[in-house]
């Protein structure tokens, strides 16, 4: 790994009566998560990535939120892990998109995918989106992601009209219009996120980055760890196959705890576990582990992790709900006395830079 970030659910809740740092409501849940990215930047932290669902108490449709962390930083990466493209207006998604990706300098890591299961019944209707024939929804997630992928590269998206009808008359009648503004490579920003081996290689002939979920609807056995390596492996082959002339980035995501105090152990001690397998959406699922140790076993577990050791991007799955000095707590241990023996690159160094394939 080279770099990591925090990945937060956006948790908050709906009891008006609730009060306090640890109990937020959906204000004080974004003041909090912008607050967090501040103060991250300024540690050296790489990104600050958000979940979105919707129909639920936590982060929803993002661009407000990376927009508003974006102006007040300078070096880390704002993203989403991720999109659920079921819900999004592919075009409008695109201008959110380059908007944003111009007013954070380039400095953004766009994860979308079909989606997670929500609460709501094929919510994606109730947003306006009819047509598919899955349960799931996967046919008009990756419908809108293919038309979100021409619109951001820059293609014609509609016609203009003759020229007398025009306001601002400025293109010839039948001119190919693209969605503006563009931002040139906003799409070796994206991101995909992938819960199975085959999703991945899919991902890897679209053309854009991989992002590993903390869990993979797969269960053959392997440990979790080297079953997401494999994964990251086949992305990688069939990147390079599909000849696209660039070196994509990797992510994956982890729970992980640094115990430096009495007050870590309490808070933290007892969360560290094994692998899990389980039932999600439908199929029997692989479950990451959660770490939380003194740094120095933290360090020999993660360098045994062999898909943390393959990816460029670590991150770390916070509990938002806990307040920003708690959280910040976590970043600092682990930016202090973990990743350094990891071989990370704190973000006043420049970019995160891929692995080669």
């Amino acid at each position: 790994m080279k770099a990591f970030g925090f990945l937060s659910f956006g948790h908050y809740t709906l009891d008006p009566r609730a009060v306090g740092p640890h109990s937020p409501g959906a204000k004080e849940m974004l003041h909090q998560a912008i607050d967090l990215a501040v103060k991250a930047d300024k540690i050296g932290v790489n990104g600050a990535y958000f979940r979105v669902h919707h129909f639920v108490p936590q982060a929803a449709s993002p661009m407000p939120l990376l927009s508003a962390i974006a102006a007040r930083t300078e070096n880390i990466e704002v993203g989403t892990g991720v999109i659920d493209m079921r819900y999004e207006n592919p075009l409008y998604l695109a201008e959110e998109a380059a908007q944003l990706d111009l007013i954070a300098n380039n400095r953004i890591a766009l994860g979308v995918s079909r989606g997670s299961p929500e609460p709501a019944h094929r919510g994606w209707e109730a947003f306006g989106y009819h047509g598919s024939t899955d349960p799931r929804g996967e046919d008009i997630g990756r419908e809108h992601f293919r038309i979100f992928l021409e619109a951001i590269r820059g293609e014609g998206m509609s016609t203009a009209a003759s020229y007398d009808q025009q306001y601002p008359r400025m293109y010839r009648e039948g001119a190919e219009l693209p969605v503006l503004p563009h931002s040139p490579g906003l799409d070796r920003r994206v991101w995909w996120g992938a819960g199975s081996t085959k999703t991945a290689e899919w991902a890897a002939e679209q053309g854009v980055n991989l992002m590993s979920s903390t869990l993979l609807t797969e269960a053959n056995g392997e440990a979790f760890a080297d079953l997401q390596a494999g994964q990251l492996d086949t992305f990688r082959e069939a990147f390079k196959k599909a000849g696209h002339g660039w070196t994509p980035r990797t992510s994956v995501s982890r729970s992980i705890f640094p115990i430096l105090s009495e007050e870590d152990r309490l808070m933290f001690g007892m969360q560290s576990g094994s692998d899990q397998i389980g039932m999600i959406d439908g199929f029997k699922s692989t479950f990451g582990r959660t770490y939380a140790d003194e740094p120095d076993k933290l360090i020999e577990q993660l360098k045994a992790d062999a898909a943390v050791m393959s990816a460029d991007t670590l991150m770390l799955t916070i509990p938002s709900q806990l307040g920003v000095e708690a959280n910040l707590r976590i970043l600092r241990n682990f930016a202090e006395h973990v990743v350094p023996a990891l071989g990370w690159q704190p973000n006043h160094q420049g970019p995160v830079q891929p692995y080669e394939l």
